[in-house]
Order: structure tokens, then C-alpha cells, then sequence
């Protein structure tokens, strides 16, 4: 109480309470000699939440107590291509796996994004349509007044549904679903799918006039709901893609006859709506690498494309997934190949496409075919019955067994089908853990078919050229909401933070650390703080301090060589890194062709006669300085060159300053 009352009777005096105190000094320059090294990653509520209940923990593996919702889909939907809509019922069985009572169910109605009064990003749809139109939805056998308002606060739980006309929609239940009980939810809607020449970004055109229809994100569906922070109510603004609960689809489509559908699931009635000569051909896909015309370009309409009749019933089914994507067209050409998978056999490639975009699909199969053959060596075996790459308007987006593509980007859209399709991350919130992923394994696969080793060095240099600028958002801030940095945010910056991963304990090392992430979580849902602690537990060493900073930060390292001094048998190099970023001190040093012989250092390679690799780890700038002094002992050898980062993983904004001499 005494200390309280003088430091009031100072203040009330105007007498600084710190007087006695040394100020510190302000600052006059740009660079600093201190900087404050950050060695952990920050800990949000949601996972000290899920640590504290035992669902994750600092292994990176799920927890004893990790749980996950499940929701089995029943679909039964016909296309009227003279409308352009979709009309359709749907069953969702919905398993409450939590160990919490469910008060209320989050919808995602993803196709109102084409209303008009939605809010939305930076995509724009080919059409401004009603959206989705939920004419009827009953919950565990109770029929729910779509007009009703929810109850009010401090009033009795009530069964009602608000948010119909937006991207997410919120159920709230008049009795909760108990832990580990289940329900169902049964749903009748409609949207027409927009078309157009207006549309900007994926998924916002989903048809060509009306003969080639592309539905995706088509039906209402189960937000996710997790032990992190329960559902996921993130808006559906467009470039965010999206995170959702794995099961079982049964869906029927029904079109007219002639149209050949593709989809997520494997056909399961194909006598009743393919020609015979179409099922005698598929027989024979597996025999080898050949491609096998299904459906050709001659063969249109009832009894020729497809079975006869005015309509046909297409019903496919899909284990373990979590979305379905489809399309559609009386005039596509359906050819198959095949694709071998390491410790698995052979599963079909399908390719669907039009006859005028025939040159665009030359190659599709054969990069489909590498890409399911090379990812399943270098992570975990495909785990889907088939993969189909199928014509429209979205020619770069993924799905299920499903890639909207052609050969421009089937390497990478297939690339999805490990992430996020198999390892499913929260694509609102941490995009770069399937973009940044793929486009990291595009970097390898693109070498392995070529027939040539990777390439990763430079790669994690080019991040100070990028580093600080204020339209970046950093990789943990939510890729929904990352505005004009969301492509390099989400798709450009983890190949340079795995490129500078690699430096430190070789690019070997990460790759075998991340094929064990994928085993260990496939089809379940990892946040980034289990990436960061698995790899960490993998790699064998505390790298937060590496994480913090590219996941957290737009920091960048900006090291150079400041000095260098003979002094007898050593060389004293004075090395300085400007950014907030650390990273260990790698130098080349390359030596005259005549002197004594090179001698030795513990931390050092010996690369030929004239050249050695040495290098120190990171916590040598753990202290705050800016400033190393690395000396090289190899004896009396004149040096020629001396290199900072000689293999270009580490972010610089200058790498002229990185060479000695000048």
C-alpha cells in the first residue's frame, strides 16, 4: 500500500516514476546492432484448447483424445440444361463423434455466392443467379419453419434456421445432438448454375452455355467442426477454398439420355447407362498404358453416347471423402488410362473433355499418370479407386478422385488429391498447407519427369526480395482474408520456407519427415501447430525459432560477409545479417591452386582439393547480435573466395555483399 501511495503522490507531482531509470536511447538509424531472437511459436486459444484435452499435443500426432465429425451424404439430383438448374434432395447423416452436446448445425451454401447481395472477394461470378434455394429442411424428423426467427436470448432453445441467403447458414436445435449420437438432416434446394463470359476465378463459372455443365460446391453441406474451435463459420468469399468433414457419398444424377457424366465416386450401374461397346471398353483400361476410347467423338446421343431412354440415372458412391464434384456433356470424348500405384496395382484415369479441345488433353494422361505414380512413391500410396480429369470452365481446381483440368495444370491439381483431399487442412484459414504444399512437390515432380535431380538452391534466397512489404499478409493470418496477398501468401512463399528448410537439415531429411506427416494424418485434420511439432519430432531438433518467423513474420535474414582479415593460419570473417530473421552461417570458401595442404575443422566439408563448406548453426545469433565472427582455420592456404550462403537458401535482398572480394 505504501509503494501504491508514492508512486501516486510522484505522478500527481509530475514526478517521473522511472527518473532514476537509464533511457533507452531513441533510435537514428535503420539498422540496429540488437535484435530480439524469438525461439517459440505462439500458442492461440484454439490449441492450447485442443492440448489440454488431449486431442493434439507437442508429438505433431493426434492426440489420445483426437476426435473428428463424420457426415454420410445421400444425394438424389436432376439437371434441367434448358434452366441450367440443379434440383435435388439430399440425407446427411450427421455422427457427433465430439465429447460435447451439439446446440446447433452450420450449413455452408456455398452457390450463394452469386447472389447479388453477398459479400465477396476477389472473384466474380459469370452470373448473378438466386444462389442456393433451400425450399424444405427437416432435422432429426423435425421440419424446421424457414421463416421462423431463432430464439431470442434468455428464451427456451428453439429449432430454427437463419443465414439462408448467405454463404453459411446456422441451425439452432430445440434439443442437442448428444456426444456420440447422431442425426439427420434432409434438405430439398435448387441453383442454377452461372454461365458466361463474365466470370473472373475459380468455381465462379459452372457451365458453357447449356451443353457442358461443371457443378461444383453444388449442394448444401456440412461446415466442419473440429476440437479446435468447434465449426468452422468462416464466409465463403471466393478464393479461400474450403475444409469439410469426411464420409460417405451415395449420390444419383439424373440427365438426359446421351449425356455422359463424370464425377467423384465410382459408377455404380453402368449397364443401365452405358452402351455395351462403352463397358467393353472399359475392361480393357487396366491392361496397359495405352489410352482407350470410351465415348468418341462420332458417337452422340441415346443409344450411342449412352444407353437409350430420355433420362438416365448415373449412381456413383465415394468412401472416405470430403466433397463431390461432377460434370457434364452430350458431347464429350471419354478416353482412360491407367496408372500404376507403388504397393497398389493399377486404378483408371478418365479423361472427359470436347472434341474442339481435343489439343489440350494430348498429354493430360500421361502427366496425370506421372503425377499419381511419382506422389504416391514420394508420400503415401493414392488412396482413391480412380481419378478423372474432366473439360469446363474451371480448368484449375480439385475435388475427389476429381481434377478440373487439362494437361496445363494436371501435375499440380492432382497433386491435391494428397492434400487436401487425403491430409485435410483448413483451407479458409491455412491455405499454404495444400497450395504451398503442391507447389513445393511440383518442383520435384516437374525434375523426375524431365529425368533430372531436383533443384531447390535459390530458391529460399529470392524471400528478401519479397520480405516486408505491406501488401503481404503473413502465412498464419487467414488466407480468407489475405486480399491481394493471398496468391503468394497461400501458393508462392512455403516453397521458399521449405527451399531454406532443406539448407538446414537437407532437403532428403524434410521430404522423409513430411511422406511420415502424410501417413500419420491422412484423412484426419492437422492444424499447423501439428505440421511444426511433427516436423520438429521428425527432423530431431527445436526449430520454432524457423517456424515463428516464416509463418508468423514477413521477416527476411539479409546476411552478408562485412569483413574479412588474415591473421596467420586463420582468416577472421566478420559476418552481419541486417533482417530480424536468423539463420546459420554457411560459407564457400574456395582457396589458391598452390600452398600447403587445407587443414581441418570439425565444422567443415572439404568439397576438392580447393574448396571447403563450413558452417555454423543458428543459435550462434541467439544472443541478440547482429554481428558473428566466423573464423577459418585451415592453415596457411591463401583464400581466393569466400561465399555467404552459397546455395542460395536463406532470404536476402542483396547477394552482392555475399561475396568476398567485392
Amino acid at each position: 500500500m505504501f509503494a501504491r501511495l508514492t508512486t501516486l503522490f510522484l505522478i500527481a507531482f509530475g514526478i517521473s516514476v522511472f527518473a532514476q531509470q537509464s533511457p533507452t536511447p531513441l533510435r537514428k538509424t535503420i539498422e540496429t546492432e540488437q535484435r530480439s531472437i524469438r525461439k517459440d511459436v505462439p500458442l492461440t486459444n484454439s490449441i492450447r484448447k485442443a492440448m489440454k484435452d488431449g486431442t493434439r499435443d507437442f508429438s505433431g500426432k493426434p492426440g489420445p483424445h483426437y476426435w473428428q465429425l463424420q457426415t454420410d451424404y445421400t444425394i438424389q439430383a436432376s439437371l434441367d440444361p434448358h434452366t441450367q438448374t440443379i434440383s435435388g434432395t439430399e440425407k446427411i447423416d450427421v455422427y457427433n463423434n465430439s465429447p460435447e452436446d451439439m446446440t446447433r448445425i452450420v450449413l455452408r451454401l456455398d452457390h450463394n455466392i452469386f447472389r447479388a447481395d453477398v459479400p465477396r472477394g476477389f472473384s466474380t461470378p459469370a452470373e448473378t443467379t438466386n444462389g442456393m434455394i433451400i425450399s424444405s429442411l427437416i432435422v432429426g424428423g423435425k421440419n424446421v419453419d424457414l421463416k421462423a426467427a431463432p430464439a431470442k436470448r434468455g428464451e427456451p432453445a428453439k429449432l430454427a434456421v437463419f443465414g439462408l441467403t448467405q454463404t453459411v447458414a446456422t441451425i439452432t436445435l430445440d434439443e442437442p445432438i448428444k456426444a456420440g449420437k447422431k442425426t439427420t438432416l434432409e434438405i430439398a434446394w435448387n441453383t442454377k448454375l452461372p454461365g458466361g463470359t463474365n466470370g473472373r476465378g475459380h468455381r465462379m463459372t459452372q457451365r458453357w452455355d447449356s451443353t457442358l455443365f461443371q457443378p461444383t460446391q453444388w449442394y448444401p453441406r456440412l461446415a466442419n467442426y473440429d476440437d479446435l474451435r468447434g465449426w468452422e463459420t468462416s464466409t465463403y468469399l471466393g478464393p479461400a477454398e474450403f475444409y469439410n468433414n469426411f464420409g460417405r457419398f451415395d449420390v444419383s444424377l439424373t440427365v438426359p439420355a446421351g449425356w455422359i457424366v463424370s464425377g467423384t465416386g465410382v459408377l455404380q450401374n453402368p449397364k443401365e447407362v452405358l452402351t455395351e461397346t462403352a463397358q467393353q471398353r472399359l475392361t480393357k483400361v487396366l491392361d496397359s498404358n495405352d489410352e482407350i476410347t470410351i465415348v468418341g467423338e462420332e458417337e452422340r446421343g441415346p443409344g450411342k453416347a449412352t444407353a437409350p431412354g430420355k433420362t438416365l440415372t448415373w449412381h456413383l458412391v465415394a468412401d472416405q471423402v470430403n466433397d463431390f464434384a461432377w460434370a457434364t456433356s452430350p458431347n464429350f470424348i471419354w478416353k482412360t488410362t491407367r496408372a500404376t500405384i507403388p504397393g497398389k496395382g493399377a486404378v483408371p484415369v478418365h479423361m472427359v473433355y470436347l472434341p474442339t479441345r481435343a489439343k489440350y488433353f494430348e498429354k493430360a494422361g500421361q502427366a496425370a499418370r506421372h503425377a499419381l505414380e511419382f506422389y504416391s512413391s514420394l508420400w503415401i500410396p493414392y488412396p482413391f479407386p480412380q481419378l478423372t480429369l474432366q473439360d469446363g470452365p474451371s480448368a484449375g481446381m480439385e475435388y475427389p478422385m476429381v481434377i478440373n483440368s487439362n494437361q496445363g495444370a494436371a501435375d499440380h491439381e492432382t497433386g491435391h488429391q494428397w492434400w487436401p483431399m487425403t491430409v485435410s487442412n483448413n483451407e479458409t484459414r491455412y491455405g499454404w498447407m495444400d497450395e504451398g504444399f503442391n507447389q513445393y512437390m511440383n518442383i520435384l515432380s516437374d525434375a523426375d519427369s524431365e529425368g533430372k535431380p531436383y533443384d531447390l538452391d535459390g530458391i529460399g534466397q529470392r524471400y528478401g526480395n519479397m520480405s516486408g512489404s505491406e501488401n503481404e499478409a503473413t502465412m498464419m493470418w487467414s488466407a480468407n482474408d489475405a486480399g491481394t496477398g493471398y496468391g503468394f501468401q497461400t501458393y508462392g512463399k512455403t516453397p521458399l520456407m521449405l527451399s531454406m528448410l532443406g539448407g538446414i537439415v537437407g532437403d532428403k531429411a524434410v521430404i522423409s519427415a513430411m511422406k511420415k506427416y502424410a501417413a500419420t494424418w491422412a484423412f484426419k485434420h492437422p492444424s499447423p501447430w501439428d505440421y511444426i511439432f511433427f516436423m520438429n519430432n521428425e527432423l530431431g531438433q527445436n526449430l520454432e525459432w524457423f517456424w515463428y518467423y516464416w509463418l508468423w513474420t514477413t521477416e527476411s535474414v539479409n546476411g552478408s560477409i562485412q569483413d574479412v582479415k588474415p591473421s596467420g593460419k586463420k582468416t577472421h570473417v566478420t559476418i552481419y545479417q541486417a533482417g530480424q530473421m536468423p539463420s546459420p552461417v554457411v560459407l564457400k570458401v574456395e582457396f589458391e591452386e598452390e600452398g600447403p595442404a587445407l587443414g581441418t575443422m570439425p565444422n567443415a566439408k572439404i568439397i576438392d582439393k580447393n574448396t571447403a563448406i563450413v558452417a555454423w548453426p543458428v543459435d550462434v545469433w541467439f544472443s541478440g547480435n547482429k554481428t558473428f565472427e566466423a573464423d577459418l582455420t585451415f592453415g596457411a592456404r591463401k583464400i581466393k573466395k569466400i561465399t555467404y550462403d552459397p546455395f542460395g537458401r536463406f532470404p536476402d535482398d542483396d547477394t552482392k555483399d555475399n561475396v568476398w572480394p567485392r
